[in-house]
């Protein structure tokens, strides 16, 4: 007698291995890194230490003017910066010592106020994108791309729409690098989407099959 048991439907083959959404964001979210830690700059505005032209800049001088955090912390944002900065203008290392002098934020706890609250969305989107460039290194998430949105939207307002009108703003092109890794840092699992599209083509012509056999 013939065995009536049908053979199992072959598994989905795994999609081809490559440029995965993973690796991608991987590269992105370093690279969004090295834009952020290394203080290349992106913008140039008016902040609490005078002119700010990186969101670690806008975010010290709010942290020190504050006083959220210890000076050390906020001397650990800057040094790798200050460090690429000096080995490129005078081939010296910073001191750690005046590295507030350096960046003028010892007289931040004086200045106005007033100078950062025109400009909330830039100084939230600062502090977004800081800590979703350390984040990022370990688990590249959506922080980055809310904080460089933030930043852009500050700026277009300021700039473009002439809420704030400011002869000091200027815009740099990397800031449009700093965007597209923002995007690109996203995740988005390729593999599991495959398979679930060749897992739900293979399970409709069963489902059909079955109501056949019912009638």
């Amino acid at each position: 007698m013939a065995s009536s048991s049908s053979s199992p439907s072959p598994s989905p083959s795994p999609p081809s291995k490559g440029w995965t959404s993973t690796k991608v964001s991987r590269i992105a979210s370093r690279v969004y890194f090295v834009l952020i830690i290394f203080q290349i700059p992106l913008f140039r505005i008016p902040c609490r230490s005078g002119m700010c032209t990186t969101p670690i800049q806008v975010t010290s001088s709010q942290l020190i003017a504050n006083e959220i955090f210890p000076p050390s912390v906020v001397k650990a944002l800057l040094y790798p910066g200050a460090v690429a900065q000096g080995l490129i203008t005078n081939i010296a290392l910073p001191s750690w010592s005046g590295l507030l002098d350096m960046y003028n934020l010892t007289e931040a706890k004086n200045a106005s106020p007033n100078v950062d609250l025109q400009r909330l969305e830039v100084l939230a989107g600062s502090y977004f994108s800081v800590a979703g460039a350390l984040v990022g290194l370990i688990n590249p998430g959506r922080m980055t791309l809310f904080g460089t949105l933030l930043i852009v939207w500050g700026l277009v307002k300021e700039g473009v729409l002439g809420k704030a009108a400011n002869a000091d703003l200027y815009v740099y092109p990397t800031i449009l690098v700093a965007l597209v890794c923002a995007f690109s840092s996203i995740k988005y699992n390729v593999n599991k989407a495959v398979m679930r599209g060749q897992a739900a083509s293979i399970a409709k012509p069963l489902k059909s099959s079955a109501k056949s056999k019912l009638k």
